[in-house]
């Protein structure tokens, strides 16, 4: 006596087919190239660790080496809207113009524009899901992310910065 799912399994069956397909699918699904990084981009600033370190205080190296986050609201450049420019606090590039810079309420530096050429994008699955992770184009320090919840009346996005991946240069003419 046959019952229903011994004609699933039969030889040649449709059904047997279209079980394999999908079962196929799913597995090269799950072995995609989001969850690969071959291609490391080359930045023209390279130190090991321990230089970085040197360089570095704990904050800064635990947000540009090791791609952390600070706190929201610690940082002093949250809400500082002097006019300036604001570089990377591992090598001095500069990075945005204080003319971009929103107040976004996350609690961190937000800009809705960055420096042509001298911001370098990647993705990173580090919380699950897909975000468009920023880098310094000189020396690779990691930066934050960009959102597309940014000014509409701009450009849309939301680079969403760690303060401790910023220095910021003043251009008051006051001495």
């Amino acid at each position: 006596m046959q019952n229903k799912n011994d004609k699933i399994f039969e030889k040649n069956s449709p059904m047997k087919n279209t079980l394999i397909t999908l079962i196929a699918l799913l597995l090269l699904s799950c072995n995609g190239t989001a969850q690969k990084n071959d291609s490391k981009e080359v930045f023209s600033i390279i130190k090991t660790n321990d230089q970085w370190k040197a360089q570095l205080n704990e904050l800064e190296y635990y947000v540009l080496r090791q791609a952390g986050t600070e706190r929201a609201f610690s940082s002093p450049l949250d809400k500082n809207y002097s006019e300036g420019i604001y570089l990377c606090a591992g090598c001095d590039t500069p990075l945005f113009k204080s003319d971009d810079k929103f107040d976004s309420g996350s609690g961190w530096p937000s800009f809705d524009r960055a420096i042509p050429n001298n911001v370098s994008y990647s993705v990173d699955y580090n919380i699950g899901y897909a975000r468009t992770e920023e880098h310094c184009s000189n020396c690779g320090g990691h930066l934050g992310h960009v959102f597309d919840d940014g000014p509409k009346k701009t450009t849309g996005k939301r680079h969403c910065i760690n303060g401790a991946a910023l220095k910021f240069v003043s251009m008051n003419k006051q001495q």
